[in-house]
């Protein structure tokens, strides 16, 4: 969805705003790119929209020579966190201010005006990028920016992506007896890995900071099987080795599964074209009782077996008028016949 300039009221109705925000309520996305039409008299936040936008602009548009810089939460969040490779970004000239309220900042001025605003509004997620000078990192100018990755990993998030969570347990399995777990969260201190193993005995594994935002351990010595870890709300599952280990599935095809219950409704199991059998057993129609297979055929029942749940009947013409056209082709027909 794309404002063009100017929100005119004669072209987006309040309603039709109304109506994108329970879209994003409901569980919906909006991406918001501001710019100097944004803080105006007929800016978003003067709509019903309101609701759903992170942040409220102040009106004022900021016009100066910046460089963008990660916040503390952009530097551990799972969006901003892998873009910050130590280089200094290039520059934008342009930037709409706004107070950040519930939102999350990711990315902010030098003078810690908000540039990336995330937030979560019920089911729906929101994110607004408060400068239209974003594609100068496109263009490379003065050494440019993550633009491309930035505004994938931001889409990406809006559509709920789980490997872009903020909170988010995985385990990972190799081909040694080592088990990893690795979590990405926005506390300081996250509480022990809990690791239940295939024979119910459980683990506790301290965590070891490998990143802003990212810690990881690990198990060793970890058997063949399903592994169940948590720390505190977050949850996650592994298999160690075969996902269908030979031991504990059988995939050669057999009819002894089924044989019983077709044995109780007096049918057979056949195998098609196996073993020398013919292709297709011979099919006839049987009657509601008896044997419905044989070594050779099976049977379709009629069970004559219906339900009339409604009926409706409806007159091609009244009775008086059919009753005249009737008494009139008997007395044409008896002119006609006359002569």
């Amino acid at each position: 969805m794309i404002f063009d300039h100017e929100l005119r009221s004669r072209v987006l109705e309040p309603q039709y705003l109304a109506r994108v925000a329970r879209y994003v309520e409901n569980g919906g996305a909006l991406l918001v790119a501001a710019g100097p039409p944004y803080p105006g008299s007929e800016q978003l936040y003067n709509t019903p929209l309101v609701s759903v936008l992170p942040g409220y602009a102040t009106g004022e548009v900021v016009e100066q020579k910046f460089a963008p810089e990660l916040t503390e939460l952009g530097r551990r969040h799972s969006v901003t966190a892998t873009l910050d490779n130590g280089s200094v970004w290039g520059p934008w000239l342009r930037y709409m201010r706004v107070d950040a309220g519930n939102a999350e900042t990711l990315i902010q001025a030098p003078d810690g005006a908000p540039l990336l605003l995330l937030d979560r509004v019920e089911e729906g997620r929101v994110a607004a990028v408060m400068s239209d000078q974003i594609w100068l990192w496109a263009r490379g100018f003065e050494g440019g920016g993550p633009y491309a990755e930035l505004i994938r990993r931001t889409a990406h998030w809006l559509m709920k992506e789980p490997e872009l969570e903020e909170e988010l347990l995985q385990l990972r399995t190799d081909g040694a007896d080592r088990l990893g777990a690795e979590l990405r969260t926005l506390t300081e201190q996250p509480e022990p890995l809990s690791l239940i193993g295939p024979d119910g005995q459980e683990v506790t594994a301290e965590w070891a900071l490998a990143g802003p935002g990212l810690f990881r351990t690990q198990v060793d010595d970890a058997d063949l099987g399903l592994f169940r870890a948590s720390s505190g709300d977050l949850r996650a599952v592994a298999v160690r080795g075969p996902a269908h280990p030979r031991e504990y599935v059988d995939l050669r095809s057999t009819t002894e599964l089924l044989q019983p219950f077709a044995a109780s409704t007096l049918g057979g199991v056949f195998r098609v074209g196996a073993d020398g059998s013919p292709d297709l057993p011979d099919v006839r129609r049987v009657g509601d009782r008896g044997n419905a297979a044989g070594s050779d055929w099976l049977g379709l029942r009629r069970n004559g077996g219906y339900a009339v749940r409604a009926t409706q009947t409806t007159q091609l013409i009244p009775g008086v008028v059919g009753m005249g056209l009737a008494v009139f082709f008997m007395m044409f027909a008896w002119w006609r016949e006359g002569r």
